[in-house]
């Protein structure tokens, strides 16, 4: 679907309605949402009645990645059985990855998440080292912390797992890519 289509619906104009406004004729608005690219005048008189900036008119659609649910699931819960071997936990999923050519977003966000969370337990078991030593904490200050960073991480994969079934998409998701 076109951009100038999508965004005439949100406002629940026909294509008559946004001639009509807009004073481009009905022909060439059926022109742009088949394809046909806006340029000049038309492109403002379109973003200015339509209340958008120019360049969402030309924004072209990404083409959609076939996102198979289920591998994306396989993906995901392959790091669970390796959360108490950590590098595993990013490993498996990258292996199955590329085995399987699934190097779209989600996935790629999947395998981030892990990444992220590897480091920031690697960062918390060590400051806890020295937490324990600095608070005479004892030794299971540290078996603590390492089944809490483990408990975290199963969290993680479930809750995302549990979304991927119903929306098909991540509950823990980040706005960059590590991969």
């Amino acid at each position: 679907m076109s951009k100038l289509k999508k965004n005439r619906e949100k406002l629940n104009l026909t294509q008559e309605e946004l001639s009509d406004k807009s004073g481009i004729s009905i022909r060439t608005i059926q022109r742009i949402e088949s394809g046909n690219e806006p340029k000049g005048q038309t492109l403002k008189i379109l973003a200015k009645t339509l209340g958008i900036k120019e360049n969402e008119l030309l924004e072209k659609e990404e083409a959609q990645i076939e996102i198979k649910s289920t591998l994306i699931k396989i993906i995901n819960l392959s790091s669970l059985p390796f959360t108490i071997i950590p590098p595993a936990n990013i490993i498996i999923p990258l292996v199955i990855m590329s085995a399987k050519k699934q190097f779209n977003p989600l996935a790629k966000q999947i395998v981030s998440i892990q990444i992220l969370w590897l480091i920031f337990a690697v960062i918390i078991f060590m400051l806890s080292s020295f937490m324990k030593n600095w608070f005479s904490l004892g030794n299971k200050f540290s078996l603590v912390v390492m089944i809490f960073l483990v408990l975290s991480n199963i969290f993680i994969i479930l809750r995302n797992a549990a979304e991927i079934d119903k929306k098909g998409e991540l509950f823990f998701r980040l706005n960059f890519s590590l991969i």
